[in-house]
């Protein structure tokens, strides 16, 4: 089926790659829009662009019937669904179909396929694709999957049947937590997929995420373009990927690419898609699911093999045969990418929302995004706000570019993994291409260990008292200035003096230094502490700045004003707050009832992830503040416990409340 417009039915960086393929080859473009999204890059690099709803993704990106109207009204003949959102959905890709559009994916009938994990693992067990054991029945009562859980034998991993990206999985080590942990995925998956069906696998701990890239047109022609690890995961979210995998040789290649092949033409596959597997030291492999639709780590692939895959799906689907055969594909070199996501590691990952004050990315690398100064990241969508990717001749030569460009990359108005991304690069696992499903948790400590960088507090010191970003030409007072400020939530007392025209003395916790400014710009300067020149780049806020030093983003939050903290109630005053902008999908506990500390009471989803507060003490729930479809900033009350033996009146809580408790 020919076209000439092609509609893309997602936001952000995604959208922003299907338009630079689609505008070399020739065609036009419509991007579509929530209102959270009017100043987003992509509506501005598309031919047209048209507005489909209010920023929730039920009301935008996943309506069905406001994308097929906007593409009716642009005249566009084809839709691209990128990833995420509507991408692997086969009513979605019949619904464009019917309505005339070449859909740019699978045929509905593969989607379906392979969309319910439950199925796809029957459907791959008959034509001969190694399994992981497990449990896929339509009996769905607790007892029953308690006790297939059982059969199967600890660890077991629930995962939803119509899920993907992390979402509706869970591991349990035991009977005594599986309930818990069931209900929790069954939600998750209901919130995110309209379908609380999960099937039971063993977990294969210490194992290798490896998947393998297929593509097929519609006149039979199937091939693999080799494999990409993705074993660094949180949340079973990959965060970094790379191709080749270091665990896998020729031999393995082609025997993993063969079953690949093979899963795709049981099924009748055309277009780009991915299967997923465990595989173990031994070499031993074991199917997961298949992605049907182009994955977000698909730029590595790009990288080693030369191609480019989206240019590869709209050739595919104007009925092209594949541009190469099996034995045509070739490898050269290594690729790895990261994926920037706005969160905060040390609270558990927690999704972040906010205003990107500043953005540059790094020369030499690509990167895939739809962001610059001023930026929004809305609370709706999914955490990951870039990719970084970085290609050499050998995979030290491809980390040790990634690590640099990771480090000179400058994003600072919303907490980031940067560093965390970073400290994984620079592990000695990760170095020796020895990381596996079990790295992050393995060595949570060593990648969340804060720098406790003397430099970062003598600097932020001087931002503060200096105050370039709001006043470049102000001069600093002689006299010295005593401070206190929390670096990256770490208290910081410092007292600084201008000692001569752009030299200071500071000093801190850990000793006197000297910062001498050498350079200043809007946003940045060159300064000297102790005598070693560093950039330094940074941005204002209400209540203190952001700066980016040694490789690193900071906050800095100004305490010197606000009256010294008294000791007292802070994790304990019974009061649970919204730890992040989100929408309440549950209210686990009413007015009057008995809790106990760390007991579940209300859950709140966002950037497609649920996250449940729970009661810092024991007591009794005095009052619910927020309902089930409310949207909540971060920091709205939520409910409040009373301890027990204590009266209305009584004081508690005079300290101020603290954040709520994700799970």
């Amino acid at each position: 089926m020919s076209f000439q417009k092609i509609l893309i039915a997602n936001r952000g960086e995604i959208a922003l790659r299907i338009i630079r393929t689609a505008h070399r080859l020739g065609y036009r473009t419509v991007a579509v829009y929530s209102t959270a999204d009017a100043q987003s890059p992509h509506v501005a690099a598309a031919d047209e662009a048209v507005c489909i709803g209010e920023p929730a993704p039920a009301q935008s990106y996943l309506d069905v019937q406001a994308l097929l109207e906007a593409a009716r009204r642009t005249g566009a003949d084809a839709v691209h669904p990128g990833y995420g959102f509507l991408a692997e959905n086969d009513r979605f890709a019949q619904a464009c179909i019917d309505a005339g559009l070449a859909f740019i994916g699978p045929p509905p009938a593969a989607i379906r396929a392979m969309g319910d994990k439950a199925a796809a693992k029957r459907r791959m067990a008959a034509a001969g694709v190694p399994c992981i054991p497990g449990y896929e029945g339509e009996d769905q009562a607790g007892e029953r999957l308690l006790q297939e859980a059982g059969r199967i034998g600890w660890p077991v991993m629930i995962k939803a049947t119509a899920g993907g990206g992390g979402r509706g999985m869970r591991l349990a080590r035991s009977a005594g937590e599986f309930p818990d942990l069931l209900r929790s995925a069954q939600s998750e998956a209901q919130h995110a997929f309209g379908d609380a069906t999960v099937l039971l696998e063993r977990a294969i701990e210490s194992a290798r995420h490896v998947e393998i890239q297929v593509f097929a047109d519609r006149h039979g022609q199937v091939v693999h373009l080799g494999e990409r690890d993705c074993s660094v995961q949180r949340r079973h979210q990959k965060l970094i990927e790379e191709a080749p995998s270091p665990a896998v040789g020729a031999a393995l290649r082609e025997r993993m690419g063969a079953a690949a092949v093979a899963a795709a033409r049981a099924i009748g596959y055309e277009g780009a898609g991915t299967l997923e597997f465990l595989l173990d030291a031994g070499g031993r492999f074991w199917f997961m699911e298949m992605n049907t639709r182009l994955q977000v780590e698909h730029p590595v692939t790009e990288a080693v093999t030369g191609l480019d895959l989206v240019e590869w799906q709209l050739r595919v689907a104007a009925g092209e045969l594949l541009p190469l055969r099996q034995q045509d594909i070739r490898f050269q070199g290594h690729a790895i990418e990261v994926r920037l996501c706005a969160e905060d590691p040390a609270r558990g990952f927690l999704p972040q929302s906010g205003t990107l004050l500043r953005w540059q990315p790094p020369p030499g690398l690509r990167v895939e995004h739809a962001l610059a100064d001023g930026s929004a990241v809305p609370p709706w969508y999914d955490s990951m706000i870039a990719r970084l990717v970085a290609h050499g001749g050998t995979r030290e030569e491809a980390r040790r570019k990634l690590l640099r460009g990771l480090q000179e990359l400058v994003a600072l108005g919303v907490p980031t993994n940067q560093a965390f991304l970073a400290r994984c690069l620079r592990h000695p696992a990760f170095v020796a291409g020895e990381a596996t499903t079990a790295f992050i948790g393995a060595h949570e400590p060593q990648l969340l260990a804060a720098s406790g960088d003397a430099r970062a507090r003598t600097v932020a010191a001087w931002l503060l008292v200096a105050d370039p970003p709001r006043r470049p030409q102000r001069p600093a007072p002689a006299l010295a200035l005593r401070l206190r400020f929390d670096l990256d939530g770490t208290p910081v007392q410092a007292q600084v003096a201008q000692t001569s025209p752009g030299r200071f003395g500071i000093r801190s916790g850990d000793g006197q230094h000297e910062l001498e400014l050498v350079a200043l710009e809007a946003g940045s300067a060159r300064v000297a502490v102790d005598g070693v020149q560093e950039h330094v780049a940074f941005a204002s806020t209400r209540d203190g700045l952001w700066l980016h030093l040694g490789g690193e983003p900071h906050r800095v939050l100004d305490r010197t004003r606000e009256p010294l903290r008294r000791g007292g109630a802070t994790a304990t005053d019974g009061r649970v707050r919204a730890a992040l902008n989100g929408r309440v999908v549950a209210v686990r506990v009413e007015a009057g009832q008995a809790v106990e500390a760390g007991q579940p009471l209300l859950v709140l989803e966002a950037m497609k992830m649920e996250h449940v507060h729970a009661a810092p003490i024991a007591g009794t729930v005095q009052a619910v503040l927020a309902g089930v479809g409310e949207q909540v900033p971060a920091g709205h009350l939520l409910a409040e416990i009373r301890p027990p033996g204590h009266t209305p009146g009584g004081g508690a809580g005079e300290a101020g409340p603290p954040p709520g408790s994700p799970a």
